[in-house]
């Protein structure tokens, strides 16, 4: 049995953000799973299969929409300035974190798409507080098949000076390119809370500077991952997820290519392929959240944070 709560909280610009949580009713939840959502996308919706097995398997697991996203404020699909948007996420979940039931618990981050982007982002600005990232074809690079060709980028990048929340970027439709599964496109393009329209000026200006700067920096990455990739994926791009399993600083790191699999692949895939995926990332995550000496060493790191924060 899974519980499944709602919430609102303010964000610093006193904007109303859509929270969520699932979590195991008959058993003290193993660790936290905190979901980042991708780009146009939401979380009690379309990552309800996500979270919902995940809590099924003993995790507590935590969904917010960002601002311009899914149930949140803001203009819909509209992205003004990125650090704002993981500046909220980090708000939010870090004070989830701190609340007494969950003292000592381990803290997973898990980001889709966009959402990966975050995560690596949240990881970077403070990375002993997480304890470990499951990474879904993660944003570090638009693959080329969705971005408009280099003149094109520039001129849009004059633009969005100008113009920021105008729907004018060509490319093609993501949701046509993004999952396999038909009827799954359908209950997407069937989703209110999804953003359908053309990718706003300044949105993908956002997204494009966020993707250089992780395609930069991916050595920097020091926390324990897992990336998960389609080998048919035409949205983000794959080789780049496995250079940063390549390069990356962290000791514990984990990479894994799914045959014939495309962009979305906690819920646009067959179900067959859907068990594969969620096999290994709740393998994943019981290996390390059952893991007692990582249990007490995550403790110890944790009782540390709060003894700084109150210092």
């Amino acid at each position: 049995m899974v519980m499944y709560e709602e919430d609102f909280v303010l964000n610093s610009r006193g904007m109303k953000l859509f929270t969520c949580l699932w979590k195991p009713v008959k058993q003290e939840s193993k660790a936290l799973v905190f979901l980042c959502h991708g780009y146009a996308m939401e979380s009690s919706i379309t990552m309800n299969s996500t979270a919902t097995r995940l809590a099924k398997a003993g995790f507590a697991v935590y969904g917010m929409d960002y601002e311009g996203h899914g149930k949140s404020e803001g203009l819909n699909g509209y992205i003004s300035n990125f650090d704002d948007l993981v500046g909220d996420v980090s708000n939010h979940y870090s004070t989830i974190c701190e609340k007494e039931e969950n003292k000592g618990k381990m803290r997973f981050l898990l980001g889709e798409s966009m959402g990966g982007a975050v995560v690596l982002l949240l990881a970077r600005k403070n990375p002993h507080f997480w304890d470990g990232a499951v990474l879904v074809a993660p944003m570090c690079k638009l693959a080329d098949e969705i971005k408009p060709h280099p003149v094109v980028i520039s001129i849009l990048i004059k633009l969005a000076k100008f113009i920021p929340t105008w729907k004018i970027v060509p490319g093609n439709d993501i949701i046509d390119i993004a999952i396999k599964e038909p009827h799954i496109r359908n209950q997407v393009r069937e989703n209110k809370y999804c953003y359908k329209g053309r990718p706003r000026l300044n949105t993908a200006y956002q997204l494009l500077l966020v993707s250089l700067d992780l395609e930069k920096n991916l050595h920097q990455v020091s926390i324990p991952f897992i990336v998960l990739h389609g080998e048919d994926d035409k949205v983000t791009d794959k080789s780049v997820s496995k250079m940063l399993y390549e390069v990356a600083s962290s000791s514990d790191k984990t990479f894994k290519l799914y045959p014939k699999m495309w962009h979305a692949l906690l819920y646009g895939e067959t179900s067959e392929n859907s068990e594969t995926v969620f096999g290994d990332i709740i393998n994943w995550l019981e290996d390390r959240a059952t893991d007692s000496n990582r249990g007490l060493e995550s403790q110890l790191k944790h009782k540390h944070d709060g003894f700084l924060k109150h210092k």
